[in-house]
């Protein structure tokens, strides 16, 4: 667009790289600690994993047929394409730290593979991990650590089952940080109990903390989930989001996000035989043009409703 209205992930990695990088998910087949009774059992009620999860990413493969699998799927269309090894499945830094460290060099030792983002709970990262990754780092290679928030509400996430807490995600970030990290915060918006103003308070807690990425989204009701049998028997109730009601939150979310920060994305997609609720029928870059528009026609700039500029 000539006329950009917010940061995008595109921004961010054009500061850092000069050519076109794709992040390939990677499946180490590890679990998570609210999972497997470390902390808790059960998992996040909204989550199924396999809603996310490439086709290619199959655990019983290793790192390295894994991203090799999703360099051929790319590469036939974009030849000059750079990747980043993508730690996405479940708490990738969870069930030993060798085995983390075998699958991080593992995949630095693929051709094409720039960096490393990895996806995991804040209360799962600690100060050993974090200089690995610094050295890694150092060594001249992209590092990225990409939190699951959620939220910055503990109520909601004890209501969720996240086993965690808001303070465990600042001192996340702020641990990342001090080993020279780049960070990402991950949030959903319409969880069970929040109101459009309790998703705003999280992006002024967001704002706080000063993360390089947010990625946020509008929760999915997916089959197979706790969240999809409390609702379906009325023991749960969860934001009913509209393409036009989640639309003007984003522009809401947009006005308040400081502009330092970039937005990886604003929804997320389901396999269809998997998506309960909502159904707009959008695939992600339809809705992104329709919030274009629409910060456009209603002058919205990011961070121009921010509280904390500084």
């Amino acid at each position: 667009m000539a006329d950009k209205r917010y940061r995008d992930y595109a921004d961010f990695l054009g500061d850092r790289f000069d050519t076109k990088m794709q992040k390939l998910s990677v499946n180490t087949g590890r679990s998570c600690p609210n999972r497997d009774g470390t902390i808790g059992r059960g998992g996040c009620t909204y989550c199924n994993n396999m809603a996310f999860t490439p086709s290619y990413c199959l655990a019983s493969d290793s790192v390295g047929v894994q991203l090799e699998k999703g360099r051929r799927f790319f590469g036939r269309k974009y030849p000059q394409m750079r990747y980043l090894a993508y730690f996405q499945s479940y708490t990738s830094t969870h069930g030993g730290f060798d085995s983390f460290r075998n699958a991080c060099l593992e995949a630095l030792g693929v051709d094409g593979i720039d960096g490393i983002v990895v996806g995991t709970r804040p209360d799962c990262f600690d100060r050993r991990v974090a200089s690995f990754l610094g050295d890694i780092r150092d060594a001249g290679k992209f590092v990225m650590m990409e939190f699951g928030a959620e939220s910055a509400h503990d109520a909601t996430l004890r209501r969720v089952n996240r086993c965690h807490r808001w303070a465990d995600t600042v001192e996340a970030v702020e641990i990342a940080r001090g080993a020279g990290l780049c960070t990402g915060l991950h949030l959903i918006m319409g969880l069970p109990g929040e109101t459009p103003e309790m998703m705003l308070q999280t992006v002024d807690a967001v704002n706080l903390l000063r993360p390089d990425t947010v990625k946020l989204h509008q929760l999915q009701i997916v089959a197979d989930t706790p969240l999809a049998s409390a609702v379906a028997a009325g023991e749960e109730s969860v934001e009913q989001w509209t393409v036009d009601g989640y639309l003007d939150f984003c522009c809401e979310a947009v006005g308040r996000l400081h502009p330092s920060i970039a937005i990886e994305r604003f929804t997320s997609q389901s396999p269809g035989d998997m998506l309960i609720s909502p159904r707009w029928g959008l695939k992600n870059y339809e809705f992104v043009h329709r919030l274009d528009r629409r910060l456009a026609e209603s002058g919205i700039r990011q961070g121009m409703m921010c509280k904390y500029r500084h």
